[in-house]
């Protein structure tokens, strides 16, 4: 007999201010389901997660669980009022005694329990009711961007995490890489269209583009069928007297059916101008140390950043990345060695607080009142030395009209991060700062930002916990530690990891006790730490599911091999583009090398889970 689903939604309708979010909708959740949910930024994700959690109730429609079904919702923005501590909101809701769950969680997630709610910080606020879901381990977990504020090494414990847990999940996230490792069905949200494929996200962007090819040839069809009967209209009726009313009416029947097609919102229209070109030497680093009491940022770092570099910084949260950043741009002084600066330097600077953004302000005044760029009418703004109006430069980034004139604060978090990118698009630069621009942003903006960078003239400085997204961009990695230690290695995530032999970065920056649960024996004395037992087949947990994953690493480098073969197969791209052949000829060695440490790591782990 089959089993009820974990989940049900049926005939769902929502409509906010106006607009339809939802209508009649349905879709169940299984046990077992490891789900995907994917959109663009402002297509009701995060609303249909809350319908699914009860938090939302639709304007028509059912959501039904099966008796006994436990679903638990992790909040974006938790309401702590009421709670001395984090770990006394994480564990608020689990039984007596097994409080040591937050604990342990807290460990992966790299916050203090013990941290005043009063002082703790929105990522910290975020990481708390993340604790809270994963201890409370519900039949269903909902997760609302659980990566956001995470470092990669909490990341890779969430995915370890998920990949065990015995639940059933809905995951909405903007990280490739996490979605990659853990689906194996994707909802996707289309012009308030939910659509549903049993396979995982791996598989995604082949699935959309198919179905975008359907619609298009099926339009294309229809088109062709209205010009046939139109075309047949006008003929007939100078051939003869008398109509034939039926097809007149079939025809106007298919012109209702055109109209009433919907058809797809365009990509964001990011694009980016250079300003003056720099020096070759962009930056200049000797000696460089910084200490913040007894805790050590960097020390003695030498660092030279060349012109078209695309430099990520990595590590813990609290390793100093984005304090490295600002010794960088002599934003702050080092205690020890100097930064020089080379020629014509004009930096833009997107910052993961987003504080450059005031949430009273409208959108509009949000580019108008940007001295940068006025353009000597209140309705316009320059854009890259050309006036525009406001609207039409907004509609570029894929806002309404109507939300010009309503307050940031209204926005979604891919929103603001959207119109940050159309502040610092608008002007000439030659030194982009990006301080972790993926969170919050939708996959197809974040394609578009990745080509936008990879035909950007200037330098760019990138940090970020985004693995995906670091392997397509940077081709150069420092490595924080987090106990002052930074080292380079060139390429992105995967080439770095390649070269470091797989060990993980640094210890964290803050330690977190680990309380052990009331009945545990007192602890035995201090004993050489021990290797994680193998499984059956040779291999520990973390050597199988990296053998798991190699293949599509393996795939997705390949690839990307091809589409730079096919760039540089193009005998005038050297005369025409210099920039760009530079640029593919290093990344095809880069991305060879990978190529060449995946498969001979592939080959190791096959045989050590052979043996």
């Amino acid at each position: 007999m089959a089993r009820a689903p974990l989940l049900q939604l049926s005939g769902i309708s929502l409509t906010f201010g106006g607009d339809p979010v939802f209508d009649g909708l349905s879709l169940a959740v299984q046990e077992g389901d490891r789900i995907a949910l994917v959109g663009r930024n402002g297509s009701g994700k995060s609303t249909l997660m809350k319908v699914m959690a009860g938090i939302v109730e639709p304007d028509r429609g059912l959501r039904a669980t099966a008796p006994g079904t436990r679903v638990g919702y992790m909040e974006q923005d938790p309401d702590l009022s009421g709670f001395a501590t984090l770990g006394d909101y994480a564990s608020a809701t689990l039984p007596m005694g097994e409080e040591y769950r937050v604990a342990m969680a807290a460990e992966g997630l790299g916050f203090d329990p013990d941290r005043d709610t009063a002082r703790a910080s929105g990522g910290e606020r975020r990481r708390a009711a993340l604790a809270r879901l994963m201890a409370e381990a519900p039949d269903l977990m909902l997760l609302d961007e659980p990566t956001n504020h995470l470092d990669i090494a909490a990341i890779e414990w969430l995915e370890s995490q998920l990949s065990e847990t015995r639940s059933a999940f809905v995951l909405i996230s903007h990280d490739r890489a996490v979605l990659r490792n853990l689906t194996r069905a994707t909802l996707w949200i289309d012009r308030s269209e939910v659509r549903r494929q049993d396979r995982g996200f791996q598989n995604f962007e082949a699935w959309r583009e198919q179905v975008w090819d359907d619609e298009d040839a099926a339009r294309h069809k229809l088109d062709q069928k209205i010009k046939v009967e139109a075309k047949w209209a006008v003929e007939g009726i100078s051939a003869r007297r008398k109509r034939n009313m039926g097809r007149v009416r079939a025809l106007q029947d298919l012109r209702d059916e055109r109209r009433n097609q919907i058809r797809r919102q365009g990509t964001a229209a990011l694009a980016m101008e250079s300003g003056p070109t720099s020096g070759k030497r962009v930056i200049l680093a000797q000696g460089v140390s910084k200490s913040f009491g007894d805790r050590a940022i960097v020390r003695s770092l030498d660092l030279t950043v060349q012109r078209g570099d695309r430099l990520a910084l990595v590590g813990p949260n609290g390793a100093g990345k984005t304090t490295l950043v600002k010794l960088l741009l002599g934003q702050i002084a080092p205690d020890a060695g100097t930064v020089t600066h080379g020629t014509n330097l004009e930096v833009a600077v997107l910052d993961q607080t987003r504080s450059a953004l005031d949430p009273e302000m409208t959108l509009w005044d949000s580019l108008s009142s940007d001295p940068e760029l006025k353009a000597g009418r209140s309705d316009q703004v320059m854009v890259r030395g050309t006036p525009k109006h406001v609207v039409a430069y907004l509609k570029d980034f894929l806002f309404q009209e109507s939300q010009a004139r309503a307050p940031v604060k209204s926005l979604s978090g891919g929103e603001k991060a959207r119109l940050l990118l159309a502040r610092i698009m608008a002007k000439p630069s030659n030194l982009l700062i990006l301080d972790e621009p993926t969170n919050d942003l939708d996959i197809e903006t974040l394609d578009l930002l990745q080509e936008v960078l990879d035909d950007y003239d200037g330098t760019v400085i990138l940090v970020s916990h985004d693995r995906d997204f670091l392997d397509r961009v940077a081709t150069l990695t420092i490595a924080m530690e987090g106990d002052g230690q930074a080292t380079a290695y060139a390429g992105g995530w995967t080439d770095m990891m390649a070269q470091r032999g797989g060990e993980s970065l640094g210890h964290r920056t803050e330690a977190v006790a680990t309380p052990r649960p009331a009945e545990a024996p007192a602890p035995k004395p201090a004993a050489p730490a021990a290797t994680p037992a193998p499984r059956r087949n040779g291999l520990s947990f973390t050597e199988k599911h990296r053998l798991d994953s190699l293949p599509a690493e393996i795939d997705r480098l390949t690839a990307e091999i091809g589409k730079i073969g096919a760039l540089l197969a193009d005998p005038d791209l050297f005369t025409r583009e210099p920039v760009k052949f530079h640029k593919a000829t290093t990344m095809m060695a880069e991305r060879q090398a990978a190529l060449d440490a995946a498969e001979e790591e592939w080959l190791l782990l096959a045989e050590r889970a052979e043996g």
